[in-house]
């Protein structure tokens, strides 16, 4: 069983910027999201996954994710995936042999901008670069699969 420990943060600013390594484009759209788990179809270059997810609040929960052909994929997001699908580019930073995966949203969760950290196990230390801001581990609003639900875009701030 495996098993994704992450941790989500905003950015309190841009120079996380000057340290990416390499960016990849993501689309995925979402055939199910529960109070127990989703399903999600993801477009990433030429390779195309179906993942499942326990839908667990916090930094750690089941994960399973298979690779699937290009072609069925493209037919999932078109007919069967809820809209808006999730439209991003995943930028990559190293700090203090870390690896951090920054989504910078695009389509209807543009300007939306989060910083994920995955762990090997819960508890683990890790240190927080400068240009972290708060963290929304456990803000729902934030998982991609209520983006999907409740766009970035319609937002309104209280």
């Amino acid at each position: 069983m495996a098993i994704e420990i992450e941790h989500k943060f905003l950015l309190a600013n841009d120079d996380w910027r000057k340290y990416v390594s390499h960016s990849v484009e993501y689309r995925q759209g979402y055939l199910s999201s529960q109070a127990t788990s989703s399903i999600r179809v993801r477009i990433s270059n030429n390779h195309a996954w179906l993942n499942i997810k326990t839908a667990t609040v916090g930094t750690h929960r089941h994960e399973y994710e298979y690779e699937i052909p290009m072609t069925d994929a493209n037919e999932i997001l078109m007919n069967l995936c809820r809209k808006p699908l999730i439209e991003k580019t995943r930028h990559f930073v190293t700090d203090d042999n870390h690896l951090w995966e920054i989504d910078e949203f695009a389509g209807d969760n543009q300007g939306l901008i989060v910083a994920e950290i995955e762990l090997d196990e819960t508890g683990q230390s890790f240190s927080k670069p400068y240009w972290l801001g708060l963290e929304v581990t456990g803000d729902l609003r934030y998982y991609n699969n209520n983006l999907a639900i409740h766009p970035y875009s319609e937002w309104r701030e209280d």
